[in-house]
């Protein structure tokens, strides 16, 4: 189905062009004056100089040409040149019916289909998950779901932390608490304990522990990085330990992304990849591309173009350790061979964007990477409290991202419970769980994602404004009149548009109208927060169109089967925006 803008645009162009101008002057825009006009095009004054006329003139040549437009039921020539102009309600509502019709409400599928691979989440095992962890879920959550939409193969990968010290720490750690276990017995040769040796809430304080002293003992330290190497060669009851560690952490991470609706297709880490990476520093070695560099391997990645230093990308550091780079190449090198992707978005925090540019440059200079695969770093900004500064906890630490969820889930639960006292507790926490997901990802996703923001509690839960409760309270209060309508014998199937429109309607009619465009811009550039700012703006048409309105007590019955066909295509749509950036609408609030 094709655009709305672009139709309106089209309609323009073939009147500059019979009008004896250059249609490409034609281009329309949404009215910066909707007090004046709905749409508005500017192009008489760019055509002033080429055609040598008052700019006033050419438009005025156009209204003239547009007369008995069944596109535009008004076209105004105002000075200097511009030409304002008001839709007909028969071409809107024809545009609207159309749109509840098709499929995906007329969203274009691309020409060609792409696969694609989004990075995000990149949490390590044995440690909670905090609130820097928040952004790379929820922001890669949602750009998965509209590239999906959009018509696209997409495989979203948690890539985990789970190979290098910090798992030497813990079984060095663990070994001086319970030596007695198995897994320090050289001479065991029987099957190893199903269940772990420790809980989550154990591991994750084990790991802390360890690091600390390592810091400080640099003896265990020592007996930390032979653990390490220990692990990495293959001992077979570090191995055991370390497939407990992954077992019990991975639980735990999945409850913690479940209760953020973040799903993984691959739950894989760096270890996925600790098989290829002798193979592919062979390979750089003997094509040239690597070379020594005080002791350590690394490839020169620099440009003559570059206005800043680019430091060469580290393969091996001069013990001949690998590092994050070496399993981020290597991972490069395994999507490429497993799936042969188009795109590798990368969701991280832009603080790493040196990093990922030496990454990228040096997968694209040794060839690991096919030509035609695009590398994208969607780098996003950090969650900030009031006070401008990294969000902590009232005590001063890191913020737990499930205590944050907790925290935002019994707020909510206190102000339902306070607007409605009487209801069932089992589905008032339901309700409550729905709407704090939605606080919390509508105000992060309604961010640009590379700004920094303020994550402020008592905004993101308020039910007025430009928050996720807003949102839901306008689907919820659709819902029950829709209900309603249903309850009183009418048919929601049978309603059909009406072509006379009162002007709210209309309003809420082209704010629909939008849906497609945006939802192909914010795909095209990886942008949620596109999808936020059309979601409020419809929601508050609606609401205009609501308050202006009698809907269920209108008399004329084709007028009354307009209003809930309009009603029932703007749940629907905005029921398809919260899903694409991963949260849900209960049925009451």
């Amino acid at each position: 189905m094709e655009k709305f803008l672009d139709l309106i645009s089209a309609e323009m162009k073939q009147a500059f062009e019979r009008a004896g101008y250059d249609k490409e002057l034609g281009k329309m825009t949404v009215s910066n004056r909707p007090d004046l006009c709905e749409y508005q095009c500017n192009g008489a004054m760019a055509g002033a100089k080429l055609y040598k006329k008052a700019p006033l003139v050419i438009a005025q040549d156009v209204a003239k040409a547009l007369e008995g437009s069944s596109v535009f039921a008004k076209v105004e020539a105002a000075p200097p040149g511009f030409l304002n102009c008001s839709l007909s309600d028969a071409f809107v509502t024809s545009y609207i019916a159309g749109m509840s019709e098709a499929d995906k409400f007329g969203l274009s599928a691309p020409k060609k289909k792409e696969k694609i691979i989004i990075d995000y989440g990149g949490p390590n095992v044995a440690k909670p998950l905090h609130v820097g962890h928040l952004r790379s879920a929820v922001i890669g959550e949602s750009v998965k779901r509209i590239a999906r939409y959009a018509g696209h193969e997409v495989i979203g990968d948690i890539h985990m932390g789970d190979w290098g010290l910090q798992m030497g720490l813990i079984i060095t750690e663990l070994k001086e608490r319970k030596p007695e276990l198995p897994y320090f017995d050289e001479s065991f040769t029987g099957e190893y304990p199903k269940e772990a040796p420790f809980t989550i809430s154990e591991l994750e304080e084990i790991y802390p522990t360890a690091s600390g002293k390592s810091k400080e003992d640099a003896d265990y330290k020592a007996k930390a990085m032979e653990a390490t190497h220990l692990l990495q060669i293959g001992n077979r009851g570090y191995r055991a330990l370390w497939d407990h560690i992954i077992a019990v952490s991975v639980a735990d991470l999945k409850k913690n992304y479940n209760n953020l609706n973040v799903e993984f297709d691959l739950w894989n880490g760096e270890s996925s990849v600790q098989d290829i990476i002798p193979g592919m520093v062979s390979y750089m070695k003997s094509e040239g591309y690597a070379h020594e560099s005080e002791g350590a391997l690394v490839v020169d990645v620099k440009e003559e173009t570059d206005t800043k230093e680019i430091p060469p990308c580290m393969i091996l550091k001069s013990d001949g350790a690998s590092l994050y780079n070496t399993t981020d190449l290597a991972t490069i090198m395994e999507r490429r061979d497993k799936y042969a992707p188009d795109r590798i978005i990368y969701v991280v925090d832009k603080r790493q964007d040196l990093y990922f540019e030496q990454v990228f440059r040096c997968a694209r200079k040794t060839k690991i990477v096919s030509d035609q695969t695009e590398l994208l770093f969607l780098g996003f900004g950090t969650v900030n409290g009031t006070d401008g500064k990294p969000y902590k906890t009232r005590e001063g630490g890191v913020m737990r991202l499930e205590r944050l969820i907790s925290e935002i889930n019994d707020k909510m639960l206190a102000k339902i419970t306070e607007n409605d006292p009487d209801s069932d507790m089992a589905q008032k926490e339901q309700t409550a769980k729905q709407v704090a997901l939605a606080a919390i990802k509508y105000g992060d996703l309604s961010n640009q994602a590379s700004k920094d923001y303020i994550f402020d509690v008592d905004r993101f839960t308020s039910f007025e404004g430009d928050t996720g409760p807003y949102i839901l309270y306008t689907i919820v209060r659709i819902k029950s009149i829709l209900n309603k309508y249903a309850q009183a014998g009418g048919n929601i199937a049978d309603a059909a548009f009406c072509s006379e429109t009162n002007a709210s309607e209309k309003a809420l009619m082209l704010e629909l109208a939008k849906f497609n465009a945006m939802m192909e811009a914010a795909y095209a550039e990886s942008a949620p927060h596109k999808v936020c700012a059309f979601i409020y703006d419809l929601s508050n048409a609606f609401n205009h169109f609501y308050h202006e309105t009698k809907i269920l007590t209108e008399e004329n019955e084709t007028r009354k089967r307009g209003y809930i066909a309009l009603l029932s295509l703007t749940k629907e749509v905005l029921e398809t925006c919260i899903d694409v950036l991963g949260f849900s609408a209960p049925e009451k609030m």
